[in-house]
């Protein structure tokens, strides 16, 4: 069935199975909601261009996120100190509490290598091995990553630029049940 749909179709479909993880992962990586978008736009127009590539539609995810990565490290700008001015009201309502909002706004603050594993991980529930095949890493790397980036994380939701305390639970917004 898969092979008798129109190119169109089949674009339509990966825009909607991946645009919002795309979306999110790029938002993360550059720390503007705006320069995510061009991201995202260039990465689908980039893999459509070269979709021959893919050999393996189950990998698509993967796929299509080395390419947004690569875009989004070629237009990457400096994060900025405060997510405030980058993220919609209707996104900060819906977040919920402050403590995710704390943990969205300490993602900006730290170095992309490791937002990058942190939100593939955490937000997008991504598996060690689709992240070692999208970052193009060993499986152990991913993990050492990882503990960095909590590190890296905790370290910054502790740090003076907050105007209280860490609490356990905005810690705790990450760890997975």
């Amino acid at each position: 069935m898969l092979m008798f749909q129109s190119s169109e179709a089949r674009y339509n479909r990966w825009v909607q199975d991946h645009y919002r993880f795309l979306l999110r992962s790029a938002w993360a990586l550059t720390g503007s909601r705006a320069v995510a978008e061009d991201v995202v736009q260039d990465c689908y127009a980039n893999a459509w261009k070269h979709r021959a590539q893919l050999r393996d539609p189950a990998l698509a995810r993967a796929w299509l996120f080395q390419i947004m990565r690569r875009s989004a490290l070629r237009q990457l700008v400096p994060a900025p100190q405060s997510l405030d001015d980058e993220m919609p009201e209707q996104a900060a309502a819906d977040a919920g509490s402050d403590d995710r909002l704390d943990v969205v706004k300490a993602l900006g603050r730290i170095a992309p290598m490791h937002r990058e594993v942190l939100v593939l991980y955490y937000f997008d529930d991504m598996p060690i091995a689709q992240m070692a095949e999208a970052l193009e890493i060993a499986p152990g790397t991913v993990l050492s990553r990882l503990a960095r980036a909590r590190d890296a994380l905790k370290a910054v939701m502790a740090g003076p630029p907050r105007s209280r305390p860490a609490s356990g639970a905005s810690i705790a917004v990450l760890r997975k049940a």
